[in-house]
Protein backbone atom coordinates (compact mmCIF):
# COMPACT_ATOMS: atom_id res chain seq x y z
CA UNK A 1 0.00 0.00 0.00
CA UNK A 2 1.42 3.39 -0.94
CA UNK A 3 1.44 6.24 1.54
CA UNK A 4 -1.33 8.01 -0.40
CA UNK A 5 -3.52 4.88 -0.29
CA UNK A 6 -2.91 4.53 3.43
CA UNK A 7 -3.79 8.16 4.14
CA UNK A 8 -6.86 7.90 1.90
CA UNK A 9 -8.01 4.85 3.90
CA UNK A 10 -7.53 6.75 7.16
CA UNK A 11 -9.41 9.71 5.75
CA UNK A 12 -12.35 7.55 4.68
CA UNK A 13 -12.84 5.69 7.95
CA UNK A 14 -16.38 5.74 9.23
CA UNK A 15 -18.52 3.68 11.53
CA UNK A 16 -21.32 1.55 10.13
CA UNK A 17 -24.23 1.34 12.62
CA UNK A 18 -24.55 -2.15 14.06
CA UNK A 19 -28.17 -2.22 12.85
CA UNK A 20 -26.81 -2.09 9.29
CA UNK A 21 -24.27 -4.91 9.65
CA UNK A 22 -25.25 -8.32 8.25
CA UNK A 23 -23.73 -11.55 7.06
CA UNK A 24 -21.18 -12.51 6.15
CA UNK A 25 -18.83 -11.88 9.02
CA UNK A 26 -15.08 -12.25 8.56
CA UNK A 27 -14.06 -15.91 8.38
CA UNK A 28 -11.65 -17.12 11.11
CA UNK A 29 -8.51 -16.52 9.02
CA UNK A 30 -9.60 -12.99 8.11
CA UNK A 31 -10.48 -12.25 11.73
CA UNK A 32 -7.00 -13.40 12.79
CA UNK A 33 -5.45 -11.11 10.16
CA UNK A 34 -7.58 -8.23 11.44
CA UNK A 35 -6.54 -8.90 15.03
CA UNK A 36 -2.88 -9.15 13.99
CA UNK A 37 -3.21 -5.65 12.56
CA UNK A 38 -5.11 -4.41 15.63
CA UNK A 39 -2.45 -5.44 18.12
CA UNK A 40 0.19 -3.23 16.45
CA UNK A 41 -0.46 -0.39 18.87
CA UNK A 42 1.73 1.67 21.18
CA UNK A 43 2.29 -0.46 24.28
CA UNK A 44 4.53 1.07 26.95
CA UNK A 45 6.47 -1.73 28.66
CA UNK A 46 5.20 -4.34 26.17
CA UNK A 47 2.58 -5.37 28.74
CA UNK A 48 -0.06 -6.41 26.16
CA UNK A 49 -2.75 -5.00 28.47
CA UNK A 50 -5.66 -6.32 26.42
CA UNK A 51 -7.36 -9.46 25.19
CA UNK A 52 -10.32 -10.35 23.00
CA UNK A 53 -13.62 -12.14 23.55
CA UNK A 54 -15.50 -13.27 20.43
CA UNK A 55 -19.31 -13.21 20.44
CA UNK A 56 -20.84 -15.02 17.49
CA UNK A 57 -23.85 -17.17 16.63
CA UNK A 58 -26.12 -18.22 19.48
CA UNK A 59 -23.75 -16.72 22.06
CA UNK A 60 -24.97 -13.26 20.95
CA UNK A 61 -28.57 -14.17 21.72
CA UNK A 62 -27.69 -15.80 25.04
CA UNK A 63 -25.90 -12.62 26.07
CA UNK A 64 -28.91 -10.60 24.93
CA UNK A 65 -31.20 -12.66 27.16
CA UNK A 66 -28.85 -12.04 30.09
CA UNK A 67 -28.76 -8.30 29.33
CA UNK A 68 -32.56 -8.15 29.29
CA UNK A 69 -32.70 -9.76 32.75
CA UNK A 70 -29.91 -7.55 34.06
CA UNK A 71 -31.52 -4.43 32.61
CA UNK A 72 -34.73 -5.21 34.48
CA UNK A 73 -32.73 -5.75 37.70
CA UNK A 74 -31.03 -2.37 37.24
CA UNK A 75 -34.22 -0.53 36.27
CA UNK A 76 -37.31 -2.39 37.51
CA UNK A 77 -39.65 0.16 35.92
CA UNK A 78 -37.98 -0.03 32.49
CA UNK A 79 -40.42 -0.20 29.60
CA UNK A 80 -40.78 -3.44 27.64
CA UNK A 81 -39.31 -1.59 24.64
CA UNK A 82 -36.14 -0.75 26.60
CA UNK A 83 -35.79 -4.34 27.81
CA UNK A 84 -36.21 -5.61 24.25
CA UNK A 85 -33.64 -3.08 23.00
CA UNK A 86 -31.11 -4.51 25.45
CA UNK A 87 -32.04 -8.07 24.42
CA UNK A 88 -31.34 -7.23 20.75
CA UNK A 89 -28.11 -5.22 21.23
CA UNK A 90 -25.88 -8.07 20.08
CA UNK A 91 -28.31 -9.78 17.70
CA UNK A 92 -27.67 -7.78 14.55
CA UNK A 93 -23.99 -7.76 13.59
CA UNK A 94 -22.85 -11.34 12.97
CA UNK A 95 -19.62 -10.86 14.94
CA UNK A 96 -18.77 -8.83 18.01
CA UNK A 97 -15.21 -8.69 19.27
CA UNK A 98 -15.09 -7.51 22.86
CA UNK A 99 -11.83 -5.70 23.61
CA UNK A 100 -10.90 -6.17 27.24
CA UNK A 101 -8.23 -4.17 29.06
CA UNK A 102 -6.07 -6.29 31.37
CA UNK A 103 -4.85 -3.73 33.90
CA UNK A 104 -1.57 -4.66 35.52
CA UNK A 105 0.14 -3.21 38.56
CA UNK A 106 3.26 -1.69 37.06
CA UNK A 107 5.19 1.22 38.60
CA UNK A 108 6.31 2.48 35.17
CA UNK A 109 3.03 2.11 33.26
CA UNK A 110 -0.03 3.70 34.90
CA UNK A 111 -3.44 2.10 34.39
CA UNK A 112 -4.44 5.10 32.26
CA UNK A 113 -1.74 4.25 29.72
CA UNK A 114 -2.85 0.64 29.66
CA UNK A 115 -6.45 1.71 29.03
CA UNK A 116 -5.28 3.98 26.23
CA UNK A 117 -3.42 1.07 24.65
CA UNK A 118 -6.59 -1.04 24.75
CA UNK A 119 -8.52 1.88 23.25
CA UNK A 120 -5.98 2.05 20.43
CA UNK A 121 -6.66 -1.64 19.78
CA UNK A 122 -10.37 -0.82 19.35
CA UNK A 123 -9.59 1.88 16.81
CA UNK A 124 -7.07 -0.26 14.96
CA UNK A 125 -9.64 -3.06 14.75
CA UNK A 126 -12.14 -0.65 13.20
CA UNK A 127 -9.52 0.31 10.63
CA UNK A 128 -8.64 -3.32 9.93
CA UNK A 129 -12.29 -4.27 9.46
CA UNK A 130 -12.77 -1.50 6.92
CA UNK A 131 -9.51 -2.42 5.22
CA UNK A 132 -10.82 -5.96 4.70
CA UNK A 133 -14.06 -4.64 3.24
CA UNK A 134 -16.25 -5.01 6.33
CA UNK A 135 -18.16 -2.46 8.34
CA UNK A 136 -17.68 -1.99 12.05
CA UNK A 137 -18.89 0.05 14.99
CA UNK A 138 -17.31 0.56 18.43
CA UNK A 139 -20.03 0.51 21.08
CA UNK A 140 -20.10 0.50 24.87
CA UNK A 141 -23.34 1.50 26.71
CA UNK A 142 -24.12 0.54 30.29
CA UNK A 143 -23.19 -3.11 29.83
CA UNK A 144 -19.53 -2.22 29.27
CA UNK A 145 -19.36 -0.84 32.82
CA UNK A 146 -21.67 -3.17 34.71
CA UNK A 147 -19.91 -5.52 37.17
CA UNK A 148 -22.53 -8.26 36.71
CA UNK A 149 -22.03 -8.25 32.95
CA UNK A 150 -18.27 -8.42 33.50
CA UNK A 151 -18.74 -11.44 35.78
CA UNK A 152 -21.10 -13.09 33.31
CA UNK A 153 -18.49 -12.71 30.55
CA UNK A 154 -15.78 -14.18 32.77
CA UNK A 155 -13.67 -11.07 33.30
CA UNK A 156 -11.11 -11.08 36.09
CA UNK A 157 -11.08 -8.37 38.75
CA UNK A 158 -8.36 -6.41 36.95
CA UNK A 159 -10.14 -6.46 33.58
CA UNK A 160 -12.40 -3.84 32.01
CA UNK A 161 -14.46 -3.85 28.83
CA UNK A 162 -13.14 -1.10 26.57
CA UNK A 163 -15.44 -1.73 23.65
CA UNK A 164 -17.73 -4.07 21.80
CA UNK A 165 -16.61 -3.95 18.17
CA UNK A 166 -19.56 -4.99 16.01
CA UNK A 167 -18.38 -6.31 12.63
CA UNK A 168 -20.20 -7.47 9.52
CA UNK A 169 -21.01 -6.67 5.92
CA UNK A 170 -22.53 -3.20 5.48
CA UNK A 171 -26.10 -3.21 4.17
CA UNK A 172 -25.80 0.39 3.04
CA UNK A 173 -23.23 3.00 2.11
CA UNK A 174 -22.84 5.16 5.19
CA UNK A 175 -22.88 8.85 4.26
CA UNK A 176 -20.00 11.04 5.29
CA UNK A 177 -20.64 13.27 8.26
CA UNK A 178 -19.08 16.58 9.16
CA UNK A 179 -15.67 16.16 10.77
CA UNK A 180 -13.85 18.71 12.92
CA UNK A 181 -11.35 21.00 11.26
CA UNK A 182 -8.00 20.28 12.96
CA UNK A 183 -6.64 23.81 12.37
CA UNK A 184 -8.53 25.53 15.23
CA UNK A 185 -7.78 22.56 17.49
CA UNK A 186 -4.03 23.04 17.13
CA UNK A 187 -2.32 25.50 19.43
CA UNK A 188 1.37 26.36 19.75
CA UNK A 189 2.82 26.51 23.22
CA UNK A 190 5.67 28.76 24.16
CA UNK A 191 7.26 29.53 27.53
CA UNK A 192 5.42 32.21 29.45
CA UNK A 193 1.98 31.33 28.16
CA UNK A 194 -0.24 29.82 30.81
Amino acid sequence: MTDSCFLRALGQRRSVPSLQLGEPAPDPATLMAMLAAAVRVPDHGKLVPFRFLRLQGDARHALGDFLARRSLERTPDASPAMIEKDRQRFARAPLIVTVIARLQDNPKVPEQEQLLTAGCVCFALLQAAQGFGFGAQWLTAWMAYDPEVARHLGLAGNERIVGFIHIGTPRLQVPERERPDPAPLLQDWSPGHA
